[in-house]
Protein backbone atom coordinates (compact mmCIF):
# COMPACT_ATOMS: atom_id res chain seq x y z
CA UNK A 1 0.00 0.00 0.00
CA UNK A 2 1.53 3.78 -0.98
CA UNK A 3 1.78 5.97 1.75
CA UNK A 4 -0.68 8.93 1.57
CA UNK A 5 0.84 12.14 -0.66
CA UNK A 6 2.03 15.11 1.95
CA UNK A 7 -0.75 17.60 2.57
CA UNK A 8 0.54 20.91 0.64
CA UNK A 9 0.47 23.80 2.17
CA UNK A 10 -1.98 26.36 2.33
CA UNK A 11 -2.07 30.31 2.91
CA UNK A 12 -5.00 32.21 4.31
CA UNK A 13 -7.20 33.86 2.46
CA UNK A 14 -5.55 37.11 3.76
CA UNK A 15 -1.78 35.70 2.76
CA UNK A 16 -3.49 35.07 -0.91
CA UNK A 17 -5.01 38.40 -0.94
CA UNK A 18 -1.75 40.34 -0.32
CA UNK A 19 -0.15 38.12 -3.04
CA UNK A 20 -2.76 39.17 -5.44
CA UNK A 21 -2.04 42.67 -5.07
CA UNK A 22 1.30 42.16 -5.02
CA UNK A 23 0.99 39.91 -8.42
CA UNK A 24 -1.78 42.67 -10.08
CA UNK A 25 1.50 44.90 -10.38
CA UNK A 26 2.80 43.17 -13.16
CA UNK A 27 1.55 41.65 -16.62
CA UNK A 28 0.29 37.86 -16.39
CA UNK A 29 3.19 36.48 -17.99
CA UNK A 30 6.08 38.08 -15.64
CA UNK A 31 4.18 37.01 -12.57
CA UNK A 32 7.61 35.93 -10.99
CA UNK A 33 8.36 39.35 -10.92
CA UNK A 34 6.03 39.19 -7.60
CA UNK A 35 8.41 36.49 -5.93
CA UNK A 36 10.44 38.54 -3.87
CA UNK A 37 7.34 40.65 -2.17
CA UNK A 38 5.19 37.24 -1.61
CA UNK A 39 8.36 35.93 -0.21
CA UNK A 40 8.92 38.62 2.31
CA UNK A 41 5.01 38.29 3.07
CA UNK A 42 5.12 35.08 3.91
CA UNK A 43 8.23 35.35 6.01
CA UNK A 44 6.51 38.42 7.74
CA UNK A 45 3.44 36.46 8.52
CA UNK A 46 5.38 32.87 9.61
CA UNK A 47 8.95 33.97 10.43
CA UNK A 48 10.87 32.42 8.35
CA UNK A 49 10.22 30.71 4.30
CA UNK A 50 9.84 26.74 4.44
CA UNK A 51 10.80 24.49 1.47
CA UNK A 52 6.55 23.87 1.73
CA UNK A 53 6.27 27.69 1.54
CA UNK A 54 8.21 28.19 -1.65
CA UNK A 55 6.61 24.93 -3.18
CA UNK A 56 3.59 26.81 -2.07
CA UNK A 57 4.12 30.24 -3.70
CA UNK A 58 5.47 28.78 -6.78
CA UNK A 59 2.48 26.73 -7.60
CA UNK A 60 0.55 30.02 -6.90
CA UNK A 61 2.54 31.89 -9.13
CA UNK A 62 2.65 29.49 -12.07
CA UNK A 63 6.26 28.84 -12.03
CA UNK A 64 8.49 25.48 -10.90
CA UNK A 65 9.51 25.28 -7.33
CA UNK A 66 13.04 25.81 -8.33
CA UNK A 67 12.41 29.55 -9.61
CA UNK A 68 11.46 30.61 -6.17
CA UNK A 69 13.87 28.44 -4.29
CA UNK A 70 16.60 30.29 -6.08
CA UNK A 71 15.53 33.55 -5.12
CA UNK A 72 14.65 32.47 -1.56
CA UNK A 73 18.58 31.00 -0.93
CA UNK A 74 20.51 34.17 -3.24
CA UNK A 75 19.10 36.90 -0.88
CA UNK A 76 20.33 36.32 2.77
CA UNK A 77 17.28 38.71 4.02
CA UNK A 78 15.24 35.13 3.91
CA UNK A 79 15.34 33.38 6.12
CA UNK A 80 15.54 29.77 5.32
CA UNK A 81 14.44 27.99 8.81
CA UNK A 82 12.90 29.65 11.79
CA UNK A 83 15.50 32.73 13.60
CA UNK A 84 15.68 34.77 16.80
CA UNK A 85 14.00 37.11 17.74
CA UNK A 86 16.88 39.58 17.12
CA UNK A 87 18.80 38.63 13.36
CA UNK A 88 22.28 40.10 13.73
CA UNK A 89 24.03 40.00 9.99
CA UNK A 90 27.76 40.76 10.28
CA UNK A 91 29.51 41.92 7.45
CA UNK A 92 32.30 39.73 6.43
CA UNK A 93 33.12 41.19 2.96
CA UNK A 94 36.84 42.38 2.49
CA UNK A 95 36.55 45.84 3.51
CA UNK A 96 34.91 45.35 6.41
CA UNK A 97 37.17 42.44 7.26
CA UNK A 98 39.78 44.52 6.88
CA UNK A 99 38.49 46.77 9.46
CA UNK A 100 37.62 44.08 11.92
CA UNK A 101 34.49 42.77 10.85
CA UNK A 102 35.66 39.34 11.34
CA UNK A 103 36.88 40.34 15.03
CA UNK A 104 32.86 41.98 15.45
CA UNK A 105 31.39 38.75 14.05
CA UNK A 106 33.99 36.45 16.77
CA UNK A 107 33.08 38.78 19.44
CA UNK A 108 29.14 38.29 18.85
CA UNK A 109 30.26 34.89 18.49
CA UNK A 110 31.58 34.85 22.22
CA UNK A 111 28.88 36.95 24.29
CA UNK A 112 26.25 35.01 22.85
CA UNK A 113 27.65 31.84 23.18
CA UNK A 114 27.10 30.06 20.09
CA UNK A 115 28.79 30.37 16.66
CA UNK A 116 27.98 32.06 13.47
CA UNK A 117 24.09 30.29 11.79
CA UNK A 118 23.10 29.71 15.06
CA UNK A 119 20.53 30.57 17.54
CA UNK A 120 20.63 31.04 21.41
CA UNK A 121 19.35 28.32 23.23
CA UNK A 122 16.48 31.23 24.57
CA UNK A 123 15.53 32.04 20.92
CA UNK A 124 16.70 35.91 21.31
CA UNK A 125 19.60 36.26 19.02
CA UNK A 126 20.37 34.75 15.40
CA UNK A 127 24.28 35.12 14.46
CA UNK A 128 24.86 35.34 10.99
CA UNK A 129 27.72 36.74 8.74
CA UNK A 130 26.28 38.62 5.01
CA UNK A 131 28.05 40.36 2.07
CA UNK A 132 28.69 43.91 1.54
CA UNK A 133 25.95 45.96 3.26
CA UNK A 134 27.04 49.27 1.38
CA UNK A 135 28.80 50.53 4.13
CA UNK A 136 32.22 50.15 4.01
CA UNK A 137 32.98 53.50 5.25
CA UNK A 138 31.58 52.49 8.49
CA UNK A 139 32.84 49.35 8.69
CA UNK A 140 32.49 47.00 10.38
CA UNK A 141 29.02 47.25 10.34
CA UNK A 142 25.78 45.03 10.81
CA UNK A 143 22.49 44.95 10.30
CA UNK A 144 19.68 43.49 12.89
CA UNK A 145 16.59 41.84 11.91
CA UNK A 146 17.39 43.28 8.22
CA UNK A 147 16.11 47.18 8.99
CA UNK A 148 18.43 48.42 11.14
CA UNK A 149 21.98 48.93 10.10
CA UNK A 150 24.51 49.75 13.06
CA UNK A 151 28.38 51.15 12.13
CA UNK A 152 31.52 51.62 13.32
CA UNK A 153 30.64 48.22 15.58
CA UNK A 154 33.16 48.34 18.45
CA UNK A 155 33.17 45.58 20.81
CA UNK A 156 32.17 47.75 23.39
CA UNK A 157 29.27 49.14 20.83
CA UNK A 158 28.73 45.03 20.18
CA UNK A 159 28.24 44.65 24.26
CA UNK A 160 25.89 47.50 24.23
CA UNK A 161 23.87 46.41 21.39
CA UNK A 162 23.02 43.02 23.36
CA UNK A 163 22.64 44.10 26.43
CA UNK A 164 20.25 46.71 25.65
CA UNK A 165 18.33 44.25 23.37
CA UNK A 166 18.36 41.28 26.46
CA UNK A 167 16.81 44.44 29.51
CA UNK A 168 14.45 45.37 26.14
CA UNK A 169 13.19 41.12 26.39
CA UNK A 170 13.87 41.20 30.75
CA UNK A 171 17.06 38.50 29.59
CA UNK A 172 19.73 41.04 31.33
Amino acid sequence: MNAPAPTAMQFSAATIARFDREVAKYPPEQRISAVMACLAIIQQEQGWVSTEAETALAAYIGVEPIAVHEVTTFYNMYNQRPVGKYKLNVCTNLPCQLRDGQKALHHLEKKLGIEMGETTPDGLFTLQQSECLGACADAPVMLVNDRHMCSFMSHDKLDQLVDGLRATEGKA
